[in-house]
């Protein structure tokens, strides 16, 4: 098991802070989030905004628009749940912000259903102008706040806090609003984002015992959504299945689901994801248990499939 993104962000944010550009806010989850190492590198460039998340969201929009790169990190439920004041303050305003959300989806663990983002995916696709990335990996996560530097635009970075697979090598190049393919297949893809991918991975190995050749699509940018490479699975396979650590509705899948809709994708797709709320406990189990694990995600691959005959 790899590091958590929200650590990858930590150490790739005090690198890229050597930009005077870069701001970096939380509210009273520096530790959480891990921009404690940016706050004693560069304090003059740290607000720390406490327990006011309305606030930072709106101190963020005003260093944006004064020339700033500000980075305004949470719990992504907490980000979310501001959603009134990012949508008016920072995507109306067209303000060069960077939210960061961590704490995502079931992975959360121990905290429970609380602290577990299952809607924020839904609520920034909504957003026009709103980019949304969700890094697979450390490398990835590093690579991809590296991009976000230069990226002109409101943004979204969506990060976990259980540690997740590595399953990119040195040298990896971050290709925005481009699907990378991790494993070739023909009888499924399975599309997957964030911590999902590597057991999107296990679960093509899985499968491979079987006899089903399954692709692995990897989604880092969620939102603009690479559909090309959505139609051209749905053309090649026999069916596709999403795979995210978020609600069933709004999210990796309505996003993929929208475009086999009104660009005429042929395959059928099944959509793993919550439709429930959550609840404490270990994230190995929780993944297990909502469906989310290696084996789970062949399982229900398998299923769908034999439903196609």
């Amino acid at each position: 098991m790899g590091a958590a993104t929200r650590d990858a962000f930590g150490e790739a944010i005090v690198r890229v802070g050597e930009d005077p550009r870069i701001v970096v806010l939380t509210g009273d989850l520096k530790d959480s989030t891990r921009t404690e190492a940016f706050e004693e590198a560069y304090p003059e460039r740290f607000v720390e905004c406490g327990i006011a998340e309305r606030n930072m969201v709106g101190v963020a929009a005003g260093l944006a628009l004064s020339g700033k790169i500000p980075w305004a990190a949470s719990f992504s439920t907490f980000v979310a749940g501001r959603f009134e004041t990012v949508r008016v303050s920072i995507a109306f305003q067209e303000a060069n912000v960077r939210l960061v959300g961590t704490h995502v989806g079931i992975g959360v663990g121990e905290d429970g259903y609380s602290q577990m983002a299952f809607e924020d995916v839904a609520l920034m696709r909504t957003l026009p102008n709103m980019t949304i990335i969700q890094p697979a990996d450390a490398a990835e996560t590093h690579a991809a706040v590296e991009f976000l530097v230069e990226h002109e635009g409101p943004a979204f970075l969506r990060l976990t806090r259980q540690g997740v697979d590595d399953v990119h090598g040195d040298g990896y190049r971050f290709e925005f609003g481009r699907i990378e393919r991790l494993r070739d297949g023909a009888d499924v893809a399975l599309i997957a984002s964030g911590g999902t991918v590597g057991e999107s991975l296990r679960a093509a190995d899985l499968l491979a015992g079987e006899g089903v050749s399954a692709r692995v699509l990897n989604v880092h940018t969620i939102k603009p959504l690479d559909e090309e490479a959505v139609l051209q699975a749905a053309s090649e396979c026999r069916a596709l299945v999403t795979v995210e650590d978020h609600s069933a509705v709004g999210g990796l899948g309505g996003a993929v689901a929208e475009t086999l809709a009104t660009r005429g994708g042929g395959a059928p797709l099944r959509i793993i994801g919550h439709r429930t709320f959550g609840e404490s406990g270990e994230p190995d189990e929780l993944y297990e248990k909502y469906g989310l694990s290696g084996a789970r995600i062949a399982e229900t691959t398998r299923g769908f499939l034999q439903t196609l005959g």
